[in-house]
């Protein structure tokens, strides 16, 4: 989205109608087709009637939707590639100092765990864990960058139960899973900025499904993040040309244990199980390593 769209939409969205959110939340997502598509094609991919579109641009002061679809066209002409531009501004702040941007990175990442100790941060937290203990199933979905959280959390989550699936499948049919999903379970996804394509259409999928969605992502305007769902908003700057995801993998960890410490006496019986399964396979050195 362009940086006036964006100033705008931060400070309204609160005061916005639900569908306009909706709106909003998908033309932040999709900027490019923003300026390519038409008006109509536009609503129905964000899964809302045209004239909330029209209705949207004029509450954030344009004329009409035309005109806001003019001005991502001309940033659209205007802009770099995202990582070219990220690495273009950030890497020369330190290009003679190696130490140097190493701290600014770790500094930032001190900062940004720190500000996730907030009674916003916990409460969703604690409303995320009751979804993922309650459901029948877990569906685990994240890609690019977004997959390596994903991952963890349900490789963390398979050894305390059996009810998380990571939708990764081989061949492109990983989502094939979703179609067995009903009220009953949750879609967990995991997604950032610039927000992959199948991930957004897919968690649009199970909201018209009324799956249960808990969103880890990086900003409220996110397209992952459902009315009725819960979301963990963790932030990704860096001092690097690549977004931190250093916040989301402790979030997935605080996660993961949460579920685990529900059911106390039936994760120890299952990790001792476990232990016993490794131990039979020979999967760990066991034995000191001498340096």
């Amino acid at each position: 989205m362009t940086e006036s769209f964006a100033r705008i939409l931060a400070t309204r969205f609160d005061g916005l109608p639900a569908r306009m959110q909706q709106a909003a939340r998908w033309i932040a997502a999709h900027p490019r087709d923003v300026a390519l598509l038409s008006m109509r094609e536009q609503a129905r991919m964000a899964g809302v009637q045209p004239a909330t579109m029209t209705r949207l641009a004029q509450a954030l002061g344009y004329d009409g939707f035309e005109a806001l679809r003019a001005e991502h066209a001309a940033a659209l002409r205007q802009a770099p590639s995202r990582l070219a531009r990220q690495a273009d501004d950030r890497l020369p702040l330190h290009a003679d100092s190696a130490a140097g941007q190493a701290q600014e990175m770790l500094s930032v990442a001190q900062d940004q765990i720190t500000g996730l100790r907030t009674d916003e941060m916990l409460a969703a937290l604690s409303l995320a864990a009751d979804c993922l203990i309650k459901a029948r199933r877990i569906y685990v979905l994240g890609l690019r960058s977004s997959h390596a959280v994903a991952w963890h959390l349900h490789y963390a989550l398979s050894l305390v139960t059996d009810r998380a699936h990571l939708l990764d499948g081989v061949g492109g049919t990983g989502l094939d899973a979703l179609w067995h999903a009903g009220p009953e379970d949750v879609l967990f996804v995991c997604g950032v900025a610039p927000y992959t394509r199948a991930v957004v259409e897919a968690t649009l999928q199970a909201q018209a499904r009324n799956i249960q969605i808990v969103a880890l992502t990086d900003s409220r305007l996110s397209p992952l993040i459902a009315a009725q769902g819960v979301a963990l908003i963790v932030p990704t700057g860096s001092a690097s040309f690549l977004h931190a995801m250093t916040p989301a993998f402790l979030i997935a960890d605080t996660l993961a244990a949460l579920v685990a410490r529900a059911d106390d006496p039936g994760t120890l019986s299952r990790l001792e199980g476990l232990d016993r399964q490794l131990a039979a396979l020979n999967t760990y050195i066991s034995h000191p390593i001498e340096v």
